[in-house]
């Protein structure tokens, strides 16, 4: 797996296009958010400003990149060729999304610590760390879903969009109306219990067992998209 997740992270750094999109999107886009903190906790909160900088690079960077690897494997036929090593399936996905993966956490971290320096630190650091692992974690189950649907790197930029746009979209919503109305939809939604979370985490103010609960629905979005793509995902191009 180890040998597998070197020689992405190699590729990812000769990849123009996936270094664009995993790396400089997502933190030019977060250190405009941090640099004008003041104006978007007028809007929302400290808290609103941390989810959206945590979806921005899980959508725009782990999901699109995990989208766009995976694709591009297929189509060269590099995952039929790891098929017919001794690794398992599970070591080649693993192996081919660790590098994306150490990537957004890496850029989570520091940028949110940037945030944390400049405008005040979160209320419950260990609940925002669970929001943010399971935020990625679900990103990578809908990566993996979503490249089941996408045959080429090029096709990846349109199937990706839907999702990134929506998680985006419902954090957005949640973070600056909160969930007073609508609660129930807006927690359902991918993204919008995630988001949920870590506004009380940031803020606080809210029991840390009521918070807890919020890891529910993002967890099951873990479950339903990995059931998606254990039907869609192929390993070789369709004929």
């Amino acid at each position: 797996m180890l040998s597998i997740a070197f020689s992405e992270l190699i590729q990812i750094l000769r990849n123009r296009l996936v270094l664009v999109t995993s790396l400089i999107i997502p933190v030019a886009v977060s250190a405009f958010f941090v640099r004008q903190h003041e104006t978007f906790e007028a809007i929302g909160s400290l808290g609103y400003i941390a989810a959206i900088v945590m979806f921005t690079v899980a959508a725009f960077g782990l999901y699109t990149t995990a989208v766009t690897t995976l694709a591009s494997r297929r189509q060269n036929l590099f995952l039929k060729r790891l098929r017919s090593t001794a690794a398992s399936d599970r070591g080649i996905l693993a192996g081919l999304l660790l590098p994306a993966t150490v990537i957004a956490v890496v850029q989570v971290a520091a940028i949110l610590t940037a945030l944390a320096i400049v405008a005040g630190g979160p209320t419950n650091v260990a609940l925002l760390v669970a929001a943010v692992l399971a935020t990625l974690t679900m990103m990578i189950g809908l990566g993996l879903a979503t490249a089941g649907l996408t045959n080429s790197p090029e096709h990846a930029q349109v199937t990706t969009l839907p999702v990134t746009l929506g998680v985006i979209g419902v954090a957005t919503w949640v973070g600056i109306s909160g969930t007073e109305d609508l609660a129930l939809l807006k927690r359902l939604l991918p993204g919008g219990a995630a988001t949920e979370l870590t506004v009380n985490a940031w803020n606080g103010g809210v029991a840390v067992s009521d918070s807890l609960l919020l890891l529910a629905p993002t967890l099951g979005w873990v479950v339903v998209a990995v059931a998606i793509a254990a039907r869609l995902f192929r390993w070789e191009p369709r004929r």
